[in-house]
């Protein structure tokens, strides 16, 4: 089957999706097929192992069948797993959290399976050689690059308030920092490589990895995290299992043939396998190595960045994390 057939390009009206449930295929050729789709990006590499798996044909071999469902946003993924459409999805941890916060218990967290640190930071117009020198003067950022802005500013012993801060759409800010509409922005990549090149005389003032939350946890400021339906998961275990076996040897093909990896999903991404490969070296992929440990990392992290959201207003309460945490079906 190839990538047309697999590849749905999913537009969010909640009122088209459907149940909550894992949906049995009735054909004959497909009889006893689990269809459990996922929720992805195909404009973000940390997604690369799961589209591998798919390619691959570790879930058929487990008896799922799995369809991407291309869904950019990360808030309208959560939404797709919510209503029923995906069983699973791979999204920023923040959108997650936020809806912690809501009271949203349609899923559970289990895995992080890709971490980019360094890939995000901020760049300073000429004549600004750090922070102090940008006092009350205007910055952009947003979502994650505002935790690295407000984490690179802790390491000056500066907060938010001491600059402008300008809240910004993340394709917007090349443009503004070229124009002087703001003389610093923060933003990952591949927007802060053109934010550099908007303005290639200007300064690094840091990355996610000068950052605090770097030197506690070791990650970017807001990493994916891989969510299951909640429902699934207690009607359903041995199916939740076989899902997080397939992501998790997608992920060891990934780090193990990097090379065909990029040719294998280079079509889902439009992009040559060179231009893949060369994003995919800029990642670090997950899998069932050391597992519980790496968990631990996350989860623990996952508290820190719901604590930071709560101190500064991004969300009304700071949520129990961990009561969504599980990972009672992954394989020991």
């Amino acid at each position: 089957m190839g990538y047309a057939s697999r590849l749905t390009v999913a537009g969010i009206s909640l009122a088209l999706l459907g149940a909550v449930a894992p949906a049995i295929d009735r054909t004959p050729a497909l009889a006893q097929t689990a269809k459990l789709d996922a929720a992805l990006s195909t404009g973000w590499w940390g997604h690369v192992p799961i589209i591998l798996a798919i390619e691959k044909g570790y879930f058929k071999e487990l008896g799922i069948d799995v369809e991407v469902k291309a869904i950019a946003s990360s808030a309208d993924r959560i939404r797709a797993l919510a209503a029923g459409s995906v069983a699973f999805s791979n999204l920023g941890r923040i959108a997650v959290i936020s809806e912690m916060a809501n009271g949203n218990k349609s899923f559970f967290f289990f895995a992080n399976v890709d971490d980019s640190p360094g890939n995000e930071g901020c760049w300073a117009r000429q004549g600004f050689a750090s922070f102090k020198d940008l006092k009350g003067r205007k910055v952009a950022a947003n979502t994650s690059a505002q935790i690295t802005m407000n984490g690179l500013l802790e390491a000056q012993g500066m907060t938010e308030k001491d600059v402008q801060f300008v809240n910004l759409p993340g394709g917007e800010m090349a443009g503004a920092l070229a124009r002087g509409d703001v003389d610093a922005a923060c933003v990952w990549e591949p927007l802060f490589t053109n934010v550099k090149n908007a303005v290639p005389g200007g300064t690094l003032l840091g990355t996610d990895m000068d950052t605090p939350n770097y030197k506690k946890f070791g990650t970017m400021a807001s990493p994916d995290i891989v969510i299951i339906s909640r429902k699934l998961v207690e009607e359903r275990p041995d199916l939740a299992r076989k899902l997080a076996t397939g992501i998790f040897k997608g992920v060891n093909y990934t780090n193990e043939h990097p090379e065909d990896t990029a040719r294998t999903v280079a079509t889902y991404f439009r992009q040559d396998p060179a231009v893949v490969l060369a994003a995919m070296k800029k990642f670090k992929y997950f899998g069932a190595e050391d597992w519980q440990e790496h968990m631990k990392r996350h989860t623990g992290q996952m508290e820190y960045l719901s604590k930071w959201l709560a101190d500064n207003g991004k969300i009304a309460r700071m949520p129990d994390v961990k009561a969504w945490e599980n990972v009672s079906f992954i394989e020991k």
